[in-house]
């Protein structure tokens, strides 16, 4: 991936995300596992893998995402814009992962879907629904 998400993770952060996260229910879209420092994020239904992002510790502490690959095949990920894939992966881990609020990386999603459609009429739900999906209560 030409650009990759800035944030820095907490320790903590790091720890549950190494957990992964398995869907649950047909509204849930993402399974994310982690193999050593490799973080990798499937589709849940056709289990195709979309991202796999690798980890590093931060000397200040933390973990940030160092490089990341994307899929590409049309046929398992339609996606073919950095921006959106950036904020994807980081609203997958964010988001689904973590089960954070992540009003700003909604808002973005929302904002690249819109532009990309060359509508802006869509509902801001129903796009993050068809991307992210949701998250059950762990």
């Amino acid at each position: 991936m030409s650009q990759l998400p800035q944030r820095i993770w907490s320790d903590e952060d790091w720890e549950r995300i190494q957990r992964g996260y398995a869907s649950r229910g047909m509204d849930e879209k993402w399974n994310v596992f982690a193999e050593d420092e490799v973080v990798f994020l499937h589709r849940s239904w056709t289990g195709h893998g979309v991202f796999a992002a690798t980890f590093a510790p931060m000397d200040d502490g933390g973990w940030r995402i160092t490089r990341a690959a994307v899929e590409r095949d049309p046929k398992r990920y339609r996606s073919t814009d950095d921006e959106y894939d950036c904020v994807m992966l980081e609203l997958v881990i964010s988001g689904i992962v973590l089960g954070e609020p992540a009003h700003d990386l909604r808002s973005k999603l929302v904002e690249l879907t819109q532009r990309k459609s060359g509508s802006d009429d869509a509902p801001a739900a129903a796009i993050q629904h068809s991307a992210l999906g949701l998250r059950s209560d762990s």
